[in-house]
């Protein structure tokens, strides 16, 4: 059961590694688009590559989806990257429902654990697999792999590592179960920190706050769905440009927080708490995504901008 191409490499190693996958769960396919031309998922194009038979219910309670899983006689139910079940569904298989979480439990419990890993200045992560219960993200445990965050890490860079640990877990995962060779450690409840959903007052990036944090924001946001902050252009009509990478230098400075210092050339620099932000790739809005260079090449900001 999945959805985006983070699952797919669990999929595809279990495959490789010749287990009799019954069938694939995923979303039904959506509008998407300017077209908005029918978009299946990356589990779903694999799954239909490999000849695995499809299932794609609106609603996972939905009595006939529930009774044609049933049907499919699974042992063993896999989990990665999917929508939260009902108990008839993860309770059906007789050696329980396993998922693939991209943290190492009970930290970043939520929709989004690479995100905020970063975004809150880790230096490690992981993924774990976990059996499957009630509340979300909660199971007890078979498996934890760390991966670490360097200071540059971006949440694209430290989703690709944890899409390939996290198959190789799954595969060890499924190995334990297989020979009965494993033990479940329940998750303590202290050390508990949350991850939810990204929404867009997430990604606004304050330039009040220290300039450390602020780069953390950037990384953990890039390259989707992206930092931003606004500025006013000639016409004061009032703009949004993403930002996907900088650098934070760290020093004092005279400068009001939000204030651009740029030649209009080379280099832009944003005034933050304690330094100031040296940005190096970015979108204004309606354009494409650039380095530093070539966008002011193309664009000059005003002079005084001052980012909200």
């Amino acid at each position: 059961m999945g959805t985006p191409e983070f699952a797919v490499p669990c999929l595809d190693i279990l495959i490789k590694n010749h287990y009799n996958v019954v069938g694939v769960v995923t979303v039904p396919d959506k509008p998407a688009g300017r077209g908005q031309q029918l978009h299946e998922s990356a589990v779903k194009l694999y799954a239909k590559e490999k000849g695995l038979k499809i299932l794609q219910p609106v609603k996972l309670k939905d009595p006939e989806f529930v009774n044609e899983l049933k049907t499919l006689n699974a042992d063993l139910q896999i989990v990665v990257a999917f929508r939260m079940l009902p108990e008839e569904v993860w309770n059906m298989p007789k050696l329980g429902t396993y998922n693939l979480h991209a943290s190492l439990l009970p930290k970043y419990r939520g929709a989004a654990p690479i995100n905020w890993a970063i975004i809150n200045g880790e230096t490690e992560t992981g993924v774990t697999t976990f059996k499957l219960k009630h509340e979300i993200d909660t199971g007890s445990i078979m498996f934890q792999e760390k991966v670490k965050i360097n200071a540059t890490t971006t949440a694209g860079e430290l989703h690709d590592e944890l899409m390939r640990v996290g198959a190789e877990l799954i595969l060890k995962t499924v190995q334990a179960i297989e020979f009965g060779k494993y033990e479940l450690k329940q998750q303590e409840d202290c050390g508990v920190i949350h991850a939810p959903k990204i929404f867009k007052d997430t990604c606004k990036i304050n330039w009040n706050k220290p300039v450390s944090e602020i780069n953390n924001l950037i990384r953990g946001l890039s390259p989707y769905p992206a930092a931003f902050t606004e500025f006013a252009d000639l016409k004061n009509q009032v703009l949004s440009v993403k930002i996907f990478s900088g650098k934070p230098i760290i020093e004092s400075h005279p400068y009001e927080n939000g204030t651009l210092i740029t030649d209009n050339k080379t280099y832009l620099r944003i005034a933050a708490d304690g330094g100031l932000l040296e940005v190096s790739e970015l979108q204004l809005q309606g354009k494409k995504k650039m380095g530093t260079g070539e966008f002011l090449r193309g664009y000059k900001f005003p002079e005084k901008t001052i980012f909200k």
